[in-house]
């Protein structure tokens, strides 16, 4: 006969299985669907809200690690968004999960936090800045985004001396949208002379080359994207190679939201803002375990930036130019 499990009730019984539930939950599965398995494989009967109970008590955690000290300076921040559905009042909207992911001097990363809203604007950037202020975050050198409402006018509020970049690789993907996949090739091969410019000015004339030729008049949407992000694509040109490579493309933050959104689609929708917290951070956790090395490409950028922005950069960290 199977056992079943009530919040008190027989707990003797349900010692060791609050990591397994928890590690379940990480996976994105719904809490019927844990209810299933624990039945299936041990035979063991949990009610709904023994296992609410068991995932919320991770929430104390989540809360200690959104307010948690942070490093005084970050040489990069990578801001990015992914969307999901959470129940509100009865009524099933579509939030934004909004990460920050900071590469440290010594060129490891650390997710800085997440924060979960409905619609995003000035208001809301200035929140999270003037969270990340709060938890000490003295300065950025680089903050970069990929089309993300309100945040340069909150940016130069809170961190007037960040330069705001926009990821390039998602002005190229937003590019290569607009044609089919047959075209997507030579488009790429079109677009390329414009980001690999040696400076503004000549990537500038390359955007124009690209504009009158075949390709821009075939898709004219493409140039005018780059031209409406042009203030946020130039300061890229002023920085040196090493440094262009590794910020060109968020894949720091990308490749955590795509991780992520694998995980929320096998789950579907969230009946709360805490349940989609506690998910996402147990799901962090686990992407982020080997993140104790440092990043790809990321040493030889931070020697470059510590030349670049010096007094800024050793005012902010420990780190040594070598």
């Amino acid at each position: 006969m199977k056992l079943r499990l009530v919040d008190d009730e027989h707990h003797r019984h349900f010692a060791g299985f609050e990591d397994k539930i928890i590690a379940m939950y990480a996976r994105g599965m719904t809490i019927r669907q844990i209810q299933r398995l624990l039945a299936k494989m041990y035979d063991i009967d949990v009610t709904p809200e023994l296992v609410s109970t068991v995932t919320d008590t991770v929430l104390s955690e989540v809360a200690a690690w959104q307010s948690r000290r942070l490093e005084p300076m970050y040489p990069v921040i990578f801001f990015d968004a992914l969307r999901v559905e959470i129940q509100e009042n009865d009524v099933l909207r579509d939030k934004a999960v909004y990460l920050a992911v900071g590469v440290r001097p010594d060129s490891t990363r650390d997710v800085l936090g997440l924060w979960i809203e409905g619609s995003e604007g000035a208001k809301f950037w200035l929140k999270v800045f003037n969270d990340l202020k709060t938890r000490g975050v003295a300065d950025i050198l680089i903050a970069v985004t990929s089309g993300l409402q309100g945040i340069a006018e909150s940016l130069k509020l809170r961190y007037p001396a960040t330069t705001l970049q926009t990821c390039i690789a998602h002005l190229i993907r937003k590019s290569l949208e607009c044609a089919s996949w047959k075209d997507r090739e030579e488009l790429a091969a079109a677009i390329k002379p414009i980001y690999m410019a040696a400076s503004a000015r000549s990537a500038e004339a390359e955007l124009a080359a690209f504009e009158a030729g075949p390709w821009g008049q075939k898709f004219p949407g493409v140039a005018a994207s780059w031209r409406r992000a042009w203030s946020d694509v130039i300061p890229f040109f002023a920085l040196p190679p090493s440094v262009r490579r590794a910020i060109c493309t968020n894949n720091s933050i990308a490749s955590v939201n795509a991780r992520l959104r694998k995980i929320i689609k096998t789950r579907g929708h969230f009946p709360s803002d805490d349940a989609a917290s506690k998910l996402i951070w147990l799901a962090l956790r686990n992407i982020t375990a080997d993140w104790g090395r440092a990043a790809h490409n990321w040493t030889m950028a931070m020697n470059q930036l510590a030349v670049c922005y010096r007094d800024r950069f050793t005012r902010g960290s420990k780190f040594e130019v070598v």
